[in-house]
């Protein structure tokens, strides 16, 4: 019997994986890109695909970035914490503190 952790996902956040996965569906429908076609697409199983586009946070991301991929959207991903501003602001106070001490 397999043992597996599942990460804690609360309330607000699979609301999140929810929209996720809504504009998954969204961008295939725009593409006209069936299930059935995705699945030739990226070899992932349809209930795996059928999981996706549900925003099923118990699929991984590596999957979620093959579907991006055949949606031409990979690199959207890229683009999540890349620019923070509050860790711009944190490394603000790092270098003044850094230069005060100096």
């Amino acid at each position: 019997m397999s043992s597996r952790r599942r990460a804690v996902i609360f309330p607000r956040h699979q609301r999140i994986l929810e929209q996720f996965g809504k504009n998954i569906e969204l961008a295939l429908k725009r593409r006209r890109i069936s299930q059935e076609l995705l699945h030739q697409r990226t070899g992932i199983s349809k209930p795996t695909l059928r999981r996706v586009v549900k925003g099923d946070s118990t699929v991984s991301i590596g999957h979620y970035m093959v579907v991006l991929t055949v949606l031409g959207l990979e690199s959207d991903l890229s683009m999540v914490a890349n620019d923070c501003e509050l860790a711009r602001k944190l490394e603000l106070i790092a270098q003044l503190k850094s230069n005060s001490n100096k």
